[in-house]
């Protein structure tokens, strides 16, 4: 399978969701909240750091669930409104995080 370059809004978003996962996280260990979600360590750190920028939709619903986050609080933080975007763009890429 080959993977398109991702664009600089989803590295942005990429950015933010590890991020958001980073601070939600705190104290916990990367290896307790992995095991608890049924995802690698290398598959979270690599969410973390942004290496993966468009991890699967029940990916980052297991980890979010297992850090007590709503998935309506990860697509508001991920999706943050910028000056000029248009929000049509916004729920498009909703349609396809969600078809993924």
């Amino acid at each position: 399978m080959v993977r398109l370059p991702l664009t600089p809004a989803e590295a942005e978003r990429g950015q933010r969701l590890g991020a958001l996962l980073r601070r939600a996280r705190g104290e916990r260990s990367m290896l307790e909240t992995a095991l608890d979600a049924r995802v690698s360590p290398e598959t979270l750190r690599k969410i973390e750091s942004g290496r993966v920028a468009t991890p699967a939709f029940p990916t980052v619903a297991a980890i979010a669930d297992v850090l007590g986050l709503s998935l309506d609080e990860v697509w508001a933080e991920i999706n943050r409104p910028e000056l000029g975007a248009d929000p049509a763009a916004s729920r498009s890429s909703a349609r396809e995080w969600l078809a993924s």
